[in-house]
């Protein structure tokens, strides 16, 4: 008798959880579909590209290259089309300076249904945070990033450029090809180890090589999910294999920064040391961090030191790789402009064979070479807002508050309304002259407004 009403007990309680089950789904289901309405809605003044119904664009961008088809819709669509990453994630894409002016001169928040994903590695800093705290923060983080600050960390970079090119000094006597990408990721992170910890890999221990890796895994990682929209959901990223691993990676570098931030305290506890860390050359991130503090004393938490130390972390190594990649890549299309850039670095380093802080501002070539690789290839193509109040554009169509947008800058550099013959490298449209007219939006390789990159002028 017993037995048999514990289990009519037991079929009860599962008719009941399969029950909650399915409401929590069309809850979850409905709300999407509310929400999928309502961005639709806001976007129905807007023409674009035929959706698939499950995919949205995604497929077909996957199947086509995202950048090329971007632009190609951009020619087909001006200033703005909608973009549906999926069923239910749509935003207003735009790829006109006007129309970046209207939304990105404002400080609205990074659009959460995409940076969210980053909050797992990253945690609440910089890049994701809004209101009273991003502004606490930016404003606690900014003397940090003052190029009188920076400009130490040139001799640094030099030397860990040297170490590579010796590398590839080496490789280029087998006179066969190499891949040059992976060695300037190493690099790059390399750098922002020095800069944010104060050691690069000669000085690494197994733990600081763990983290190594950690990072590189974390953003190839980072990346994939972003571009498939069906990880875009939690529970069912995490069951996936890529899922776990991103987990994995994210403990390996949380213990490796909490680990530093614990000895680095510790360490300021001693006279002796907090004597020896202000004679230093210059300052690492961490240094900087734990010295900022507001008008009231309030200094960064534990929490939040981890949160910026990622951030750094994560957003400088690849932006850094794509950005000197791509740099080496329309210097070696373009000799000519190779040579120029060559000639004025060697008039002025003269006698020397190490590049200083100060030289930076007289390589006039070389920063609109930068920019125009920049302009072609910006290390981020896209970047994201969501409306926190309504926005009018030039031309009369509005959006309102809560809509999503998605800043197209690769589609905006390639718009050929601003930049004739754009797919031509011109390093002279960055010149004194030619930029005297050129509207401040139509260039945004860092962003814009309140909201734009806070590391853009790291050497």
């Amino acid at each position: 008798m017993v037995p048999a009403l514990l289990s009519l007990s037991l079929s009860h309680l599962s008719l009941w959880a399969l029950g909650l089950i399915l409401a929590l789904g069309v809850l979850k289901l409905t709300s999407l579909l509310l929400r999928r309405q309502m961005l639709a809605r806001a976007m129905d003044k807007f023409p674009g590209p035929p959706t698939h119904w499950i995919f949205g664009h995604a497929l077909e961008i996957q199947q086509t290259g995202s950048l090329d088809k971007m632009v190609s819709w951009a020619h087909q669509f001006p200033h703005a089309h909608p973009l549906w990453l999926g069923p239910f994630l749509g935003f207003l894409n735009i790829y006109e300076p006007e129309y970046a002016k209207a939304v990105y001169s404002r400080g609205d928040p990074k659009a959460s249904d995409l940076y969210d994903f980053f909050l797992q590695w990253i945690g609440k800093g910089l890049l994701v945070l809004h209101g009273p705290k991003w502004f606490q923060h930016r404003k606690l983080l900014t003397p940090g990033f003052h190029h009188d600050v920076l400009k130490p960390y040139v001799a640094v970079m030099a030397n860990s450029a040297r170490v590579m090119l010796d590398k590839w000094e080496e490789k280029a006597r087998e006179d066969k090809s190499f891949d040059i990408y992976h060695d300037v990721g190493h690099m790059a992170l390399e750098l922002l180890m020095k800069c944010t910890f104060g050691k690069g890999t000669s000085g690494l221990n197994y733990s600081d090589n763990a983290y190594h890796l950690a990072v590189r895994d974390l953003t190839l990682l980072m990346q994939q999910r972003l571009s498939s929209f069906q990880y875009h959901n939690d529970f069912i990223y995490w069951l996936t294999p890529h899922g776990r691993r991103f987990l994995r990676a994210c403990r390996v570098a949380h213990d490796h920064t909490d680990q530093v931030i614990r000895e680095r305290k510790a360490a300021l506890q001693d006279k002796e040391e907090q004597e020896r860390i202000q004679s230093r050359r210059h300052l690492d991130f961490l240094d900087i961090l734990l010295g900022a503090q507001d008008e009231d004393r309030v200094k960064l938490s534990d929490a939040d030191l981890r949160a910026e130390v990622d951030t750094f972390m994560f957003g400088g190594h690849d932006t850094t790789t794509r950005g000197i990649s791509w740099f080496l890549y329309c210097m070696a299309l373009n000799p000519e402009h190779q040579h120029r850039c060559r000639e004025e670095i060697r008039e002025i380093l003269g006698d020397r064979d190490s590049i200083q802080g100060e030289d930076l501002g007289k390589m006039t070539y070389l920063t609109m070479c930068i920019r125009e690789s920049f302009r072609l290839y910006p290390p981020v193509p896209q970047v994201y807002r969501q409306l926190s109040e309504p926005v009018s554009f030039v031309d009369g169509r509005s959006l309102p508050a809560g809509s999503l947008i998605s800043l197209h800058i690769y589609a905006l550099h390639r718009n050929s309304a601003v930049w004739p013959d754009p797919e031509v490298f011109d390093p002279l449209r960055f010149s004194l002259e030619n930029m005297a007219g050129r509207h401040p939006f139509a260039f945004l390789p860092f962003s814009a407004g309140p909201r734009n990159c806070i590391g853009q002028r790291l050497p």
